[in-house]
């Protein structure tokens, strides 16, 4: 076990100093340094610690998209086994978990758990809010959740995690990515909760359907919704293009590559539009497998025209608005296309890749930065909303949304 471990190890160092980067100068040399002393502990170390001792060294890195994975261990976070978020609630006995987003059809939803109710425990051992609890893929788990408008009596629910773990993510569960409804004076609301796939054509034809469905009936306002969107693939793309009629720069990604080497965004290759058709596809695929291999590129909306909502978009976000939805609520502030409401996002935005590095374990690390097309760095920044409203618990424990119900009051207006 050692020499495989060693060896382990010795792909981790390799592939940090290789393919890792930072929009923070990084100590790569001392951090492999740091790791080599402590090589004789991990090499001793039960899998389960190796684990996690390994994490809290990727952690001093201070990267977004930063770990080792495990596939068919419970080392998946909350959010990606139950499609849902929750956040810290003081209460009498301590601070606990109360559950904030929780996406339509996912785990949690289909087990009855809602919005502003609290997690007391996991099939009976007491969660508190220091030490969230992990899952695996394809567990059932018993949760016992506190409600108001039950009167505050703990109930139990049965959570199924299907076993389909998402291709070139962490281990989790994809969320339903799109919704959609009225609310208030039949405003539309767009609830997009992921951007699936590299390229992601069926979000694509599903979002487009809405979108012709609002044009077709002049809908003049519009509300969406991006608060707990864990990001994606160039579904995000076609969403920004529908937030206004041209062609605008969104923003461009760097390797480590071209980071040392100062390349200017005006020099990168650019997508401008998505392939709509297998032809097209494969000619992408070919163009960034062979010709363009380097990740660094340059975002531009494909000007699908005019819409009658452009200018009245109200656009929401929180501290659970991740990666690609970060880069689509960017671009609508940077350039006065939406209302932002909401709290600032969580600052992740770097570009991922998976790598295996033997022993089972596959090593996540952020291999692209992120920049909005004025140069702006999200990561470790977040979007600032241009009118911040709160989560409030009072209001959500009772089942109102109250930072939906401001943003559709802002665009009735």
């Amino acid at each position: 076990m050692n020499i495989e471990r060693q060896k382990t190890l010795n792909t981790i160092k390799t592939l940090i100093a290789q393919k890792h980067v930072n929009v923070q100068p990084a100590q790569y040399a001392e951090w492999a340094s740091t790791l080599d002393r402590l090589s004789p502990q991990l090499l001793a170390a039960s899998p389960l610690d190796f684990h996690a001792e390994m994490n809290k060294a990727l952690a001093t890195l201070r990267t977004s998209h930063t770990a080792l994975l495990k596939p068919g261990t419970e080392t998946v976070p909350l959010r990606h086994a139950l499609c849902a978020t929750v956040r810290r609630h003081q209460t009498a006995d301590g601070d606990r978990l109360i559950f904030q987003d929780v996406i339509e059809d996912g785990p949690a939803h289909l087990g009855g758990i809602r919005p502003g109710q609290l997690l007391l425990a996991r099939d009976g051992v007491p969660i508190f809010a220091g030490a969230p609890p992990l899952f695996s893929l394809g567990g059932t788990y018993l949760l016992t959740i506190e409600d108001r408008l039950n009167g505050h009596r703990p109930t139990t629910v049965s959570v199924n995690i299907p076993d389909k773990p998402s291709k070139d993510r962490p281990p989790m569960v994809e969320p339903k990515a799109l919704s959609f409804r009225y609310e208030g004076a039949q405003v539309p609301v767009i609830k997009v909760s992921a951007f699936p796939g590299a390229i992601g054509l069926s979000f694509v034809k599903e979002l487009d359907g809405i979108i012709d469905r609002l044009t077709a009936e002049r809908r003049d306002r519009l509300v969406i919704d991006l608060r707990g969107n864990i990001g994606g693939g160039l579904g995000s793309l076609r969403l920004m293009s529908h937030l206004c009629p041209d062609r605008r720069p969104v923003g461009y990604s760097l390797t480590k590559h071209h980071v040392q080497k100062g390349t200017k965004p005006k020099s990168l290759p650019k997508i401008h539009a998505l392939p709509t058709s297998k032809l097209k596809q494969l000619a992408m695929f070919l163009r960034f497998k062979f010709i363009h291999k380097d990740r660094s590129l340059v975002l531009e909306t494909e000007g699908l025209g005019p819409r009658t909502f452009h200018g009245r978009i109200v656009m929401l976000i929180n501290e659970h608005t991740h990666s690609a939805a970060e880069m689509v609520a960017a671009f609508a502030k940077e350039n006065r296309l939406a209302t932002i409401v909401g709290t600032t996002t969580a600052g992740e935005v770097m570009g991922g890749a998976n790598f295996d590095v033997g022993d089972g374990y596959r090593l996540r690390v952020p291999v692209t930065t992120w920049q909005t097309w004025n140069g702006t760095q999200i990561e470790n920044a977040g979007v600032v909303p241009d009118i911040p409203v709160e989560f409030s618990l009072s209001a959500d424990t009772w089942r109102q949304d109250s930072q939906l119900e401001t943003a559709v009051k802002i665009a009735e207006k």
